[in-house]
């Protein structure tokens, strides 16, 4: 608990995993209505809409680990400095 209220312990790429799963949820949804739309070329914009989508969604979602993951390994090293040999 001290780690959370303290913020040596990051809360938010735990929040980011469900944050990429719900996204991925979204994407597919909106290909799969692309799809089944009364619009023409539908199936081609659908299938571009869900492989372009969840691409752009997975890249962004390890965007955001990565500057946490990059925080995490920074602090590793800031305490390993700061202890005595």
């Amino acid at each position: 608990m001290r780690d959370i209220l303290f913020f040596d312990n990051m809360l938010t790429p735990k929040v980011i995993v469900g944050i990429y799963w719900r996204l991925l949820v979204s994407v597919i949804l909106g290909g799969l209505g692309v799809i089944f739309g009364p619009r023409s070329y539908g199936f081609l914009k659908g299938r571009a809409t869900i492989i372009l989508g969840s691409l752009g969604v997975r890249v962004w979602c390890e965007q955001m680990i990565v500057a946490f993951k990059m925080n995490e390994a920074l602090q590793d090293i800031r305490h390993k400095s700061t202890q005595p040999s």
